[in-house]
């Protein structure tokens, strides 16, 4: 069983393809990183991709791309990305399993980075 670096829900993936889509500009799929930012510590970024950056981690999933800064992998390596409708807000989320805790408010997370150790114990297992 291959691990995958992130996976997205059939709505973030459909979200993304209406992004590419919808963009005045040549975009080939979407950027994430975090930003230390807030007060729990970092907060996720997304940036419009016109063009890979060299170094950066690729997804694809569900028929979309997705980069990952290098700098963010192991911190992303396991987290499941959605796009979320609500009553008054639409966006994306992360259900990460190196969340440690986040802000009252939402706009900041803990994360720790992830353990390599239980994540090959857990495909030696599969």
């Amino acid at each position: 069983m291959a691990f995958k670096l992130m996976s997205l829900t059939d709505a973030a993936a459909e979200r993304i393809t209406e992004i590419i889509e919808d963009s005045e500009t040549p975009v080939i799929g979407l950027r994430i990183g975090i930003k230390n930012s807030g007060c729990a510590g970092v907060a996720y970024t997304m940036d419009y991709l016109a063009e890979p950056v060299k170094g950066d981690d690729h997804v694809a999933d569900k028929g979309v791309d997705v980069w990952i800064d290098p700098k963010a992998t192991m911190y992303l390596l396991g987290t499941v990305m959605d796009f979320e409708t609500a009553k008054m807000s639409a966006g994306f989320t992360f259900k990460n399993p190196n969340q440690t805790g986040e802000c009252g408010c939402g706009e900041s997370v803990t994360l720790k980075p992830a353990d390599l150790k239980a994540i090959a114990e857990a495909r030696a297992t599969a």
